[in-house]
């Protein structure tokens, strides 16, 4: 296990707990994208700005994302071409959930910044029928829906 990307992840699970938005938006690519699928086959994909204009609506009405990442359980680290994945797994609300994420290697050494994060929930229909209701109020959507 590559203990260098774990302190990244703890560095960004922290940032996300604390809701510090100024730390987030550094830490996630300009290319970020989080990848969400379900058991059925549903399948939505969020962008950096998707991302960053939740954390500051959360925080202007100051509430947060969670309490503790303390479920947090890294279960291996793999790096590869200037890229490092962590495999995670949490429980959210008494059930399993299993995450991906994707680092870029920094040029100067370290880990950089969060190019992809892959996430599998039981149930992600509530998130797609967001995103369609969304889609329907603007132009150039994100992908939501079944995978074929």
């Amino acid at each position: 296990m590559d203990q260098t990307l774990v302190d990244r992840m703890r560095s960004y699970l922290d940032a996300g707990l604390a809701m510090d938005v100024e730390a987030l938006d550094a830490l996630y690519d300009p290319a970020f994208e989080n990848v969400r699928c379900d058991e059925e086959g549903l399948a939505v994909t969020l962008t950096k700005d998707m991302f960053m204009s939740r954390f500051r609506a959360l925080k202007t009405q100051g509430v947060s994302v969670g309490e503790s990442v303390d479920d947090a359980t890294f279960l291996t680290t793999s790096t590869y071409d200037g890229y490092g994945s962590v495999v995670m797994h949490r429980v959210k609300e008494g059930l399993p959930v299993l995450y991906t994420f994707v680092w870029r290697r920094d040029p100067q050494g370290g880990w950089g910044t969060l190019l992809r994060e892959f996430t599998y929930e039981k149930d992600i229909s509530h998130l797609v029928q967001i995103m369609e209701t969304a889609g329907a109020n603007s132009t150039g959507a994100p992908s939501a829906g079944a995978t074929s």
